[in-house]
Formats: C-alpha cells, sequence, structure tokens
C-alpha cells in the first residue's frame, strides 16, 4: 500500500471529546473514525488490525475445535423471554425496536438463546455431540457511559463461542482447553505477559467464572494478583473462603486496575432447559445438554493493545497484529529522483517477496514522515534517504525496542522475506 493512497490522514493534536488514551491514538493516527460515543468506524489501518486480531482467534478457536457459523444481529423476543433475559430489569443493555407490525425485536448483545434455538434442527442424538460453534460478529450494547474509547462500545466486534456436551466432565475438559487456547491468543497479540486468568462470580451458573484480565491503569476491574501462580481474583469475589479454596495467601497478593479481555463461563443445562433442547442418550433416553460460553472482546483487545503497549511517540503494534510488517519511507533530499527510485525497486521487490508493506511515497518533510511513522506504530521502519545510498544500504529501525542498524541493499529482500 502506498501512503499516498491511502484513505486517512494523522493527526497532531487528539481529539478534544476523547479521554481514553486509546481512542487518542487510534484517531490521531488515522485507524478509527468516531461516529457518535462508543460508536466507531475503522479506516483501512484500523480494519487490518481489526482483521488480525480476529484471525489470531480464529485460528485458536479452530484448533480446539471450533466450527464458526455467522447469526442474525436481529433478535426474535420470544427466544429471550424464555430464558427471562428479556425483561430490562434482568438485561439492562439491550437495544430494541419494532417492526412495522408493531413485534419487537433486540440488537443482540450476546447469542446464546440464538444458538440453542438454531440447535433444535440440528441436535438430536448423543451422536451429534459434542459441538462447539463460535462467530465474530457486531454486538449492540446500550452502555449508560462510553468513556473507554474502543474498549466499551456501544457497538462492538466480539468472539461468542459455545460449547455442547453430554456431562459436566466433557464441559470441564472442554473449558480447561479454552482456558489455554485464550492464554495462546493473548500472547499473540503481545498482551501474554500483563493478562491473568482471573477468578470472579460464576452468578447463577456456577461458584465461579473466569475473566482473563490486562493490567492497565485504564482499566475499570480491580484484582488481586499473585504473580508468582500467574493468577488472580477479581476484587468482588475476594474472600477468605474463596482464597483457602484457591490455594492463595492474602498477603501474596498485589492489587491492580486491569482490563477484562476475556471471559469463560460454565452454563450448565439452565438456557438448554428453559428453551426446551435436549438430546437422546444410548438408551434413547432424553437427556440434559450442558452449555459453556467463551467471549473476546475483539475490537476491546485492540483497545487494550494501545492502552498497554503505546508509548509517548504513539503506537506499538506486535507483529502478528500490525497492520503491515513494514513501513518504507522514502527522503528524497537533493538527490530526489535517485531515491525516489531505489525505494519505489524496494517496494516493488519486497511485495513480490510476500512481505505486507506501507510505502510513505508522500510530497513530505522527513521529519513529518519519521513522526508520523512513530504515531501509526509499524514494528519495522526503512529509512532510504541519500545518506544510506551512499553506503548501498538502508536504514532499519524497530519500533519497540528502538534498535537501529544498516542493511545493505544486496541482501534487504532475504533479511526482511
Amino acid at each position: 500500500m502506498k501512503q499516498s493512497q491511502l484513505f486517512t490522514k494523522t493527526r497532531r493534536e487528539p481529539p478534544s471529546d476523547e479521554v481514553a488514551k486509546n481512542a487518542q491514538l487510534l484517531i490521531r493516527a488515522g485507524y478509527i473514525h468516531k461516529e457518535m460515543a462508543g460508536v466507531y468506524a475503522y479506516l483501512p489501518l484500523g480494519l487490518r488490525v481489526l482483521n488480525n486480531v480476529s484471525r489470531i482467534i480464529r485460528e485458536e478457536m479452530n484448533a480446539i475445535g471450533g466450527i464458526e457459523i455467522q447469526m442474525t444481529a436481529l433478535q426474535d423476543k420470544e427466544k429471550w423471554v424464555k430464558s427471562n433475559r428479556w425483561d430490562d430489569a434482568v438485561v439492562d443493555v439491550w437495544f430494541k425496536t419494532a417492526l412495522k407490525n408493531d413485534a419487537q425485536l433486540g440488537l443482540g448483545f450476546t447469542h446464546d438463546e440464538a444458538l440453542i434455538d438454531i440447535l433444535k434442527n440440528y441436535i438430536a442424538s448423543y451422536k451429534d455431540l459434542p459441538r462447539y460453534i463460535y462467530q465474530i460478529q457486531t454486538k449492540f450494547r446500550n452502555e449508560l457511559r462510553s468513556k473507554s474509547g474502543i474498549m466499551r462500545g456501544r457497538e462492538f466486534l466480539m468472539k461468542d463461542l459455545y460449547s455442547f456436551t453430554r456431562t459436566q466432565q466433557e464441559l470441564d475438559a472442554f473449558y480447561e482447553k479454552v482456558q489455554r487456547a485464550y492464554h495462546n491468543v493473548f500472547r499473540r497479540c503481545g498482551i501474554g505477559d500483563s493478562t491473568y486468568l482471573t477468578f470472579s462470580s460464576g452468578g447463577t451458573f456456577s461458584q465461579f467464572s473466569h475473566e482473563f484480565q490486562t493490567i492497565s491503569d485504564a482499566g475499570e476491574d480491580v484484582i488481586y494478583v499473585d504473580q508468582a501462580k500467574k493468577i488472580a481474583v477479581n476484587k468482588d469475589v475476594l474472600n477468605d473462603e474463596v482464597l483457602k479454596g484457591l490455594g492463595l495467601t492474602r498477603s501474596n497478593l498485589v492489587e491492580k486496575k486491569a482490563i477484562e479481555v476475556g471471559n469463560i463461563f460454565r452454563q450448565g443445562t439452565r438456557f438448554t432447559d428453559a428453551l426446551g433442547v435436549y438430546y437422546a442418550d444410548e438408551k434413547g433416553e432424553r437427556q440434559s445438554l450442558y452449555m459453556g460460553g467463551y467471549g473476546i472482546g475483539v475490537s476491546r483487545v485492540v483497545g487494550t493493545i494501545v492502552e498497554v503497549l503505546a508509548d509517548d511517540k504513539g503506537l506499538v503494534w506486535p507483529k502478528e497484529v500490525a497492520p503491515f510488517a513494514v513501513h518504507l519511507i522514502a527522503i528524497a533530499g537533493k538527490s530526489g529522483e535517485k531515491v525516489s527510485a531505489a525505494a519505489d525497486n524496494l517496494y516493488a521487490d519486497l511485495e513480490k517477496a510476500g512481505v505486507e508493506v506501507l510505502y510513505d511515497d508522500r510530497d513530505v518533510s522527513a521529519g513529518g514522515k519519521l513522526a508520523d511513522a512513530d504515531l501509526i506504530g509499524i514494528p519495522t521502519r526503512i529509512v532510504i534517504s541519500e545518506k544510506t545510498l551512499e553506503k548501498d544500504s538502508v536504514e532499519v529501525k524497530e519500533r519497540a525496542s528502538g534498535e537501529t542498524k544498516m542493511v545493505a541493499l544486496s541482501v534487504a529482500i532475504d533479511h526482511f522475506a
């Protein structure tokens, strides 16, 4: 992609109506456009990052047997009445609307009930189980507050996985697989070292559910971390009984603010029984389905990466998440044609070698290009200039570490490929 053709612009100053660092930087760097509070459009750079996080999640869900589908955003009221989750007193984040015939609809804030209704047509026997079904889809939540940028949106992208098994033991076994897969997701997204499996309330489902909490001062949650054991407890469930059950000592816990980037629940048979979905066992007898629910806020992960890794110059993307692998910058100087020709050739060769490149070919000052490169945060920056061509080389700088070195033009393609 040539930067002169990219549909975006950088900004020197943060937007006055944003207080969250993630939104300020993503808007300044031209990744997102704010439509209204809690609602953001993803511009080309932002969409590439969002798609990369989705790809990582998709790969890890597929690896544990997940099957991807796409459900509808519009939700039928009757399914949710059966589970007692249509009532605003029970779920207070619904966006609700009506058809012209006055039938009520909701915009999906999650999809448990909707998927269970689909199962009625496809699950009848023990031979049809287990099933692990997920989607990556836009969700809608009528949040009272929306001041955390893309980390708490009214419209946002979410991965929701649902497991359906024959027994509690099968549910527990898959639950452990999901825990490991989630750790892989957050490690690959560059926030694994600061993300903790966190014990929280299981609500009506079980004694505990689990959250994945990333340490950050921008977080809305308070957790207590045992750094040696790499686990944490949410403030809401912290008491002596819980600590004893988890084998934790209060004096070993450190209080931290954190961002919830994922959660997993053992839902048991609550929803499947409520919606009348069962299976026949080997004897032909009717049995309840055991269900689990597992969520990751895809756009929230993007915002969390920004909050955790960005520095005072701008964004810092991990390699698997970044919109491009390399940011190629031509600084023309007096030898404009020579530098441009060398940069054009390197750009073409890198693309042929399968390296994803953002090529800054704009007629902008050297200082402006370098400042924009820091703000945009692509992992590796290549600069071609008069000075580097005098040495038949390019200057290579790693965004995260700041490490700079010279690489000969003759080996540049092999180096980056």
